[in-house]
C-alpha cells in the first residue's frame, strides 16, 4: 500500500504543478480533485509507513492493534473508493488512444502556449489521468482485500492469546 501511495503522490503532485505552470486544467474542479488524491495519497504512506515500522519495531503501539487498524482501513477504503470515484466520473471515455477525446482539456484561463502545444499536452495528460485514477482503484483494492483479510483474522478465533495485529504479519 505504501509503494502505491507513494507511486500516486508523485504523479498526483506532478500533474498538479504541472497544471498550474501552464494554467490548464480538464476542468476547473480537476485541479482541486487532484489535491484530494494528493493528499489520500500523503495519508496512506504515512499511515503505512509508520503502521510497518511500528509492526517491525515490536513496540505495542495505539495504532498497530487490530482495532485502530480496522478504524483506518475502513477509512481509507472510502477515501480512495470515494477518490478514484470522482476521478473516474471526470474522464470522459476509456482509453487515451484518440488523445483529448477522453479527456476534456479546457483551459480555465487563457494559456501562454500555442493550440498544437496544448493537443500535445493534453495526450500526455490523458495517459497520466488514466494512471492515477488506475493507481487509485489499485489502492482502494489493496485496502479492501487487506482490510477483509484483518476481519477475517479476527473472525477466526485463532488468536492464540495475541492482542494485538503485530503478530499477524
Amino acid at each position: 500500500m505504501a509503494l502505491i501511495a507513494a507511486a500516486e503522490l508523485g504523479l498526483t503532485a506532478f500533474l498538479f504543478t504541472a497544471g498550474n505552470d501552464i494554467s490548464t486544467w480538464a476542468t476547473p474542479g480537476y485541479h482541486s480533485l487532484l489535491i484530494v488524491l494528493c493528499f489520500e495519497a500523503a495519508w496512506t504512506l504515512v499511515f503505512s509507513t509508520a503502521y510497518m515500522i511500528w509492526v517491525v519495531d515490536g513496540a505495542v503501539h495505539l495504532l498497530a492493534n487490530v482495532a485502530s487498524s480496522v478504524f483506518w482501513l475502513l477509512l481509507t477504503s472510502i477515501l480512495w473508493g470515494t477518490g478514484a470515484g470522482l476521478i473516474h466520473s471526470s474522464r470522459s471515455g476509456g482509453s487515451c488512444l484518440g488523445g483529448t477525446s477522453t479527456l476534456r482539456l479546457v483551459p480555465y484561463r487563457t494559456p501562454s502556449h500555442p493550440s498544437h502545444e496544448l493537443r500535445a499536452l493534453a495526450g500526455s495528460r490523458c495517459r497520466q489521468t488514466l494512471t492515477v485514477e488506475a493507481l487509485g482503484w489499485t489502492e482502494f483494492g489493496l485496502c479492501c482485500a487487506t482490510l477483509v483479510v484483518t476481519v477475517l483474522w479476527m473472525k477466526s478465533g485463532k488468536k492464540l492469546y495475541i492482542r494485538d495485529s503485530r503478530t499477524l504479519v
